[in-house]
């Protein structure tokens, strides 16, 4: 698969990542998942179905490779793509970023760097429902400690 056949992202992430570029500023997003990009993870999505098959159990395997949007054409960026299965739903997810592979190799960008994001969300979401806060959502760290 060549990198000019995968679909680009949406004309305001291009100009985001340009933008973070353009002043040294290292991103992970998410990237849609579209027909071209599972089909360059479809070795990976099938041994990840066997395994999940085998074992019982949920199975991951990663897979990282070049990608360039058709409409821009101008720059090619990093894709990390996880081929997850878990019983018998596939569930393939995509991260484009510009952080080197050398300092971050794509199953730990993806799970310890992206997903701990992910976690920080649900902590807030933990804080907000126990305490009964519904806004913290001041840019004062200590407004929102009154707040909660």
């Amino acid at each position: 698969m060549r990198p000019e056949d995968i679909d680009g992202a949406a004309g305001a992430r291009e100009a985001l990542m340009g933008g973070c570029e353009a002043h040294g500023v290292d991103y992970i997003f998410g990237l849609p998942r579209n027909q071209r990009l599972v089909g360059a993870i479809g070795r990976e999505r099938r041994k990840a179905a066997s395994e999940a098959r085998r074992t019982g159990r949920p199975a991951r395997r990663f897979r990282e490779f070049t990608y360039r949007t058709r409409s821009s054409g101008i720059r090619t960026r990093r894709v990390v793509a996880k081929a997850e299965q878990t019983g018998d739903k596939a569930n393939p997810r995509f991260l484009i970023t510009s952080v080197a592979a050398r300092d971050w190799p794509a199953r730990a960008l993806n799970e310890e760097l992206y997903c701990a994001r992910g976690e920080m969300e649900n902590r807030i979401k933990e804080a907000q429902l126990e305490l009964f806060s519904d806004r913290l959502s001041a840019h004062a760290f200590r407004v929102n400690q009154l707040r909660l």
